[in-house]
């Protein structure tokens, strides 16, 4: 046993120096919004190694995107390779020597990501809607529209509604305008109809992908942008900001300070005028 210890000890410190010079990436994660899908890691190479991405379906024989190959970057777009959207997919990142270098290594250092499935894994960004409110203020309507996705079939780029078909919903979120109480209710088109409301009051809405098929913190998709609609019986604060009114106070008293000097000015000058007038005349007889 002790004369095994030098050699043991020499094996483990070439296998620490080759293996060194190779280091392993670290936190392997999947980012994907609208089928977006990059893998991404870490640290940064050297001038000595570089990373080589293989990926696939579980089970399956390995793949290999050409961008993503003895490359200097910690990230690789998968969005075009992910052909079955349906399917478990994993990678692995390995650490291999600079484009043009070879080595004695048969076998690289790798990591490998968790599984990934762009139908159900994907984040939905979020949506763009159109708010209209009827002339006779009885009827709201939102017009949805689609999130492109990276995704693309016959020349076309397919939106969300393109890949999720019937499972694809849209929850609304609204409440009274300058009210904290909110509502919410699920729709199945992108023409919205709002009922319920109050005539002439105005309401913010907020929209968002729903899809219920999914897993319960992937259903939901990114929230819009707000927009509220135009309230009938706004007060002078609610339709101008308070430097607005500040200013317009300030120039209507400007114009009676003004209008009360030119008046003082034109009354002195015809007090003075009629003065003089009368100093001007000649003395009657008496």
């Amino acid at each position: 046993m002790e004369t095994m210890r030098p050699a043991a000890v020499c094996v483990l410190l070439l296998l620490s120096t080759v293996l060194g010079s190779f280091p392993q990436a670290q936190h392997v994660t999947w980012k994907s919004t609208n089928f977006k899908t990059v893998l991404s890691w870490e640290p940064k190479p050297s001038a000595d190694y570089s990373y080589t991405v293989e990926f696939s379906v579980v089970g399956r024989d390995r793949q290999r995107n050409h961008h993503c190959v003895r490359s200097s970057a910690t990230v690789c777009d998968l969005s075009s390779s992910l052909t079955d959207l349906n399917a478990n997919y994993t990678a692995d990142v390995l650490s291999e020597p600079p484009l043009g270098v070879t080595s004695d290594l048969i076998e690289f250092p790798y990591s490998t990501s968790p599984r990934f499935c762009p139908y159900k894994d994907t984040d939905i960004g979020r949506p763009d809607f159109k708010l209209e409110v009827s002339e006779d203020k009885k009827k709201t309507t939102l017009y949805v529209t689609d999130p492109l996705t990276a995704l693309f079939k016959d020349g076309r780029q397919l939106s969300i509604r393109d890949v999720f078909s019937e499972q694809l919903h849209y929850r609304v979120t609204y409440r009274r305008n300058k009210s904290t109480g909110k509502k919410s209710a699920d729709f199945k088109t992108n023409i919205i109809e709002m009922s319920g409301l109050d005539r002439g009051e105005s309401y913010c809405f907020n929209v968002q992908a729903f899809i219920p098929s999914r897993s319960f913190n992937k259903q939901l998709g990114e929230l819009s942008h707000t927009q509220c609609s135009k309230d009938d019986h706004q007060s002078i604060s609610d339709v101008y900001s308070v430097g607005v009114i500040a200013v317009a106070i300030f120039l209507i008293l400007l114009l009676i300070a003004i209008i009360i000097a030119v008046t003082v000015v034109c009354c002195k000058w015809r007090k003075n005028a009629q003065t003089t007038g009368k100093e001007g005349l000649p003395l009657r007889d008496v």
